[in-house]
């Protein structure tokens, strides 16, 4: 009679091929899913959730739980803007003004195509000029009399898009003397409870102005300081610019020594044993820890100066789109209350792309999302 054999261990029992590949093809999956998960937070912050669940579907996961998502995501949206047209459509002709009833969809994009189509012919008409001047020039030239070259900026009008371009540089500019301003002030705020208490007052006084009270003071200022324009800016284009300076640097700076004044205190006393210069506490200790607040409060302030802009070009007559807002309502034609409401359609649209383009750098930069 032989021994019985033992049972096989299953740690050394082989692995048949079919299970090698059937691992192989869940960690693959594991692994795009891995990925996919790290892509959503850049998707959620840019407005493109609803990527996520179509992504996850292609890679295979469960069509019928990812649709949910991607039914409330994409689906719930699109139906409540679908819903919004159709009651703008019916309700707009019902209310009627001066001049004529509200447009309605239909007509507020007719209007978007024919400023569309004035921004095409004014281009044909500036490259035109340009050609000619060229073609003027090259003759002079040829004739020996280089002396006689001139070169004239086109002058036709602002186009519509000319006009968005306008007021994006505009509001960036200001953005940005802001956020030069507020950052290094709520630092200090911040770290430093005495400079905290001084400045405070100050920001609660001046925080609630309105930009048509700013507005007045600085067109005195601009027009005292700014004797000519030699520098490229209109004062106009520095007046509006400033405006949505003292307006939209308030959050940041709130923010920004909120989140300097919160951070771990552990962090703070390492900083004490180690014997930290000031730029280095700063560098390494507090703006790590401050930045997703940082970055909350450069979102509201980039929000406030788009909103501001408009009524600072209104009254600065800035070519922008508060201008155009304003030359439309003043021209009183037809046409001109749904070429208002495309420029305001415009610029909803544009201060949303705005409030992703921050919340994309946030992530970027945190590793955090805030939507």
């Amino acid at each position: 009679m032989t021994a019985a054999q033992p049972a096989p261990d299953s740690e050394t029992a082989e692995v048949s091929p079919d299970e090698i590949k059937q691992l192989n093809k869940e960690a693959k999956k594991e692994a795009i899913f891995s990925s996919i998960n790290k892509a959503s937070k850049f998707l959620d912050a840019v407005g493109l959730s609803w990527v996520t669940p179509i992504l996850m579907i292609a890679a295979g996961d469960s069509p019928k739980e990812q649709g949910k998502v991607l039914w409330n995501r994409l689906g719930v949206p699109i139906l409540a803007v679908l819903i919004f047209l159709f009651a703008w459509a019916q309700l707009a002709p019902q209310v009627k003004t001066s001049l004529g009833a509200i447009p309605g969809p239909s007509q507020v994009w007719e209007q978007a195509q024919v400023l569309h189509a004035d921004h095409v012919s004014e281009t044909q008409k500036a490259k035109a000029f340009q050609d000619r001047q060229d073609a003027r020039n090259d003759a002079l030239i040829a004739a020996g009399r280089a002396d006689q070259v001139k070169t004239r900026e086109y002058t036709g009008k602002s186009t519509y898009y000319q006009q968005i371009w306008t007021s994006l540089q505009t509001v960036f500019f200001g953005f940005l003397i802001g956020t030069i301003i507020a950052a290094p002030l709520g630092i200090i705020c911040g770290m430093s409870p005495v400079m905290n208490a001084a400045f405070n007052p100050i920001i609660q006084i001046f925080k609630p102005v309105s930009p048509l009270a700013w507005l007045p003071i600085v067109t005195m200022v601009v027009s005292a300081t700014m004797v000519t324009t030699d520098g490229g800016m209109s004062k106009s284009f520095v007046t509006s610019a400033i405006t949505v300076t003292l307006c939209s640097l308030w959050p940041t700076l709130i923010n920004t020594a909120v989140g300097v004044a919160s951070i771990d205190k552990d962090l703070v006393n390492v900083g004490k044993v180690l014997k930290l210069d000031a730029w280095t506490k700063v560098t390494k200790l507090v703006l790590p820890s401050a930045l997703p607040l940082i970055f909350t409060g450069m979102r509201l302030s980039l929000g406030v100066g788009w909103m501001v802009l408009i009524a600072a070009e209104m009254l600065a007559q800035n070519p922008g789109l508060g201008k155009f807002v304003w030359d439309e309502f003043q021209n009183g034609s037809s046409q001109s209350l749904a070429k208002i409401m495309v420029a305001v359609l415009t610029i909803g649209i544009i201060g949303f792309i705005l409030d992703r383009f921050m919340a994309a750098l946030q992530t970027m930069f945190t590793h955090t999302t805030n939507r």
